[in-house]
This record gives C-alpha cells, structure tokens and sequence, in this order.
C-alpha cells in the first residue's frame, strides 16, 4: 500500500512525503469480527457492514499484517519498524493541520514571514529577497515554511518547538515563542 501525504495548502511540489507498507493480508477470523466491525463503525458508520445495503455483495474484513514500511518525506528516507508504527500515537494537529496553516498563513502571514529572516544555515538563501512564505507543515515538533526566493528557488525551512506540544494552548505559545524571536 502506498500513502501519499499532500500539503493542505497552495504550494509548488504539494507532495511531503510517501510512506510504504508492505506485508499479508488476512481475513478477520470469525472470533474477532465482531471487535473489527465496531471499530469500523464507530470511525465509519456510513460504511459499516450493518449498513450494507441488501442487494450488495457481503463485506470482507481483511487486515494488513505488516512486514516492512519505508518512508521518504521531507525530513528525509528510511525505514520503520512495523511495532514502532504499532506504538505511535497520533499527532494531536494531524486533523485540523489544513486549517491551522492556512489561519497562520491568512491571519499571520507578516509574522510567518518574518520566520524566514531568523538565522541558521539557510540564513542567506533567506536575507536574498524571499518573495513569498507559506506555512507548508504543523505537527506537535514544529512548523515547517516553504520559502520561494525572488529567482523562484524555493526551500523549506523547519522551527523545531523546544519541546513536543500537547495541545492548542502548547501550540499558542510555541508560535508566540517563535514569532517573538523572528520579532528581536
């Protein structure tokens, strides 16, 4: 299975990154079928075997048992290990991320942009005329920006936050953190 992960705002190369899994499907043994259909009906109601209409054929659970997933995104490639991906929990932005972006991009944007001034190896791509920033990628570590320069040369550029944040009030002040030290 392929995952291809899409920037939820207006960007030149919208592709962040593609994830790949690989492994077996099995049927969802009898014993366990009840378990798998109220998980899906509870994230899918609409789309639940109690809902399926009458003159449609029976649903078929099946489960991917994975046996190797890679990565390549803008952070870089590798591979994952299936119990690490087991263990991981949701990012808490991961649903409203579109709608973050584009509030910091529309009612912040002087501020965003002020972001691509701060210092750091990039700095002089940076000082040279950026023409435009958008906010590209929010997740509980930081904020990633693409910054397209006068020549239309874009680059990204990642603010780590100090610490993962946990939720709207962490996130609030991470951004004013960050926006008072593009500030001085």
């Amino acid at each position: 299975m392929e995952i291809t992960d899409v920037a939820p705002v207006a960007v030149r190369q919208r592709i962040r990154g593609r994830a790949r899994l690989a492994g077996w499907l099995t049927a969802v043994r009898n014993e366990e079928r009840a378990r798998y259909e109220r998980l899906l009906a509870g994230r899918h109601p609409e789309h639940s075997p109690a809902y399926a209409e009458v003159d449609r054929p029976a649903w078929m659970l099946v489960r991917l048992e994975t046996g190797e997933i890679s990565v390549d995104d803008l952070w870089g490639a590798g591979r994952v290990e299936p119990a690490d991906l087991g263990a991981a929990e949701p990012d808490p932005f991961a649903r409203h991320e579109a709608e973050l972006l584009q509030h910091l991009h529309s009612a912040h944007g002087d501020r965003v942009r002020a972001l691509a001034g701060l210092p750091g190896e990039r700095a002089g791509e940076a000082d040279a005329a950026v023409r435009d920033v958008v906010p590209l990628a929010l997740d509980r570590f930081g904020l990633r920006l693409r910054c397209t320069a006068a020549d239309g040369r874009a680059f990204d550029a990642r603010f780590d936050f100090p610490e993962p944040v946990k939720d709207t009030g962490e996130l609030r002040h991470a951004m004013h953190t960050l926006f008072a030290a593009a500030a001085g």
